[in-house]
């Protein structure tokens, strides 16, 4: 019984031996493996002997497969924001940050146009350091001067004596109101286009001193006028308002001859109307309150007054103004 066993058992492996040879035999090797981009790109005759419904399943999947990479390739590429497209623009136009072509520079302190005038900073420059001498050395002259000017009544009475009293300060205002008026008439010509660029150095000399002898005439006449008629007081009181109001005029014309000299045409014009009320200003109260302290001693009409005025005050004046303009122009 166990030997029928044993045969039974070795001719069943046997069979199962025989079978699988059998099979392996007869199995074909397995064709590579394509990636669907290569089957994609394959061409149609490689498909011959398969059916239509298979080429166009494949078509199908190839197309697949491209319309899944661009979309993936669409997802990793970066987001542009509305912001940086705005930058982006704005650089490429504005002429300001453009980077392309030469770089607009705006030069917003351009050089001066006359080169040649360096002259003038240093001649300015040292007519207000004179004054800012003149300042601080005789501060309480200063204070009671103007004192004096805008308080008729006691100038009269108490600061005249004390402005008579220093002589060499009232010496230095008179000096500074010559240099002041006589480059103010300089500059005057100068924004009235008047040709005194070459002769400027033979011209602001000669109108400083042209103003110093005017004023210098002046109060020899009016002391030889006074010795005369035996005025003597009243011609002291009147020199001493001439003076008084030409030293505060020659002070207020030191800011405006930096601006004369300095400013763009436009600004000069504005500040050369605005100095020419001052002094109209000034010269009016000079008259004003000439005619009340020599009421104080003479008994006149207001005619004779107008007529000294007309006659020592604005002839000599307007024949300077019509010299000058005949010399410098030389039209009649």
């Amino acid at each position: 019984m166990r030997t029928w066993m044993m045969i039974w058992m070795l001719i069943v492996c046997a069979l199962q031996t025989m079978a699988q040879a059998d099979s392996s035999a007869k199995k074909k090797p397995a064709a590579p493996r394509q990636t669907p981009a290569a089957a994609a790109t394959r061409p149609a005759a490689a498909h011959k002997g398969k059916p239509d419904s298979a080429q166009t399943a494949a078509l199908h999947a190839a197309d697949s497969l491209k319309a899944r990479v661009a979309d993936s390739l669409l997802a990793a590429a970066p987001k542009v924001h509305a912001y940086d497209t705005i930058m982006r623009s704005l650089l490429e136009k504005n002429t300001f940050l453009s980077r392309k072509g030469k770089p607009v520079l705006l030069d917003v302190n351009p050089p001066r146009k006359s080169p040649g005038q360096d002259w003038l900073v240093y001649l300015v420059a040292g007519v207000v350091l004179l004054l800012g001498i003149i300042r601080s050395s005789y501060l309480k002259y200063f204070n009671d001067m103007f004192r004096a000017f805008f308080n008729p009544t006691l100038s009269q009475r108490q600061l005249k004596d004390q402005l008579s009293q220093s002589p060499f300060p009232n010496f230095l205002l008179n000096f500074f109101f010559v240099i002041s008026l006589g480059l103010y008439l300089y500059l005057l010509m100068y924004r009235l286009d008047y040709p005194t660029g070459a002769i400027a150095w033979m011209l602001i000399p000669g109108l400083m001193l042209l103003v110093g002898i005017i004023y210098l005439v002046k109060y020899v006449v009016l002391r030889f006028c006074g010795w005369l008629f035996g005025s003597e007081e009243l011609v002291d009181a009147y020199v001493f308002i001439l003076y008084l109001i030409n030293k505060v005029l020659g002070i207020l014309l030191a800011p405006f001859l930096v601006v004369l000299a300095f400013c763009s045409p436009e600004i000069a014009s504005i500040c050369l109307y605005i100095s020419i009320f001052f002094i109209v200003l000034l010269v009016v109260y000079r008259y004003v309150r000439s005619y009340s302290l020599v009421r104080q001693y003479l008994s006149f009409s207001k005619l004779h007054f107008f007529l000294y005025l007309c006659a020592f005050e604005v002839v000599p004046v307007l024949i300077i103004t019509k010299v000058l303009l005949l010399w410098l122009t030389g039209n009649p």
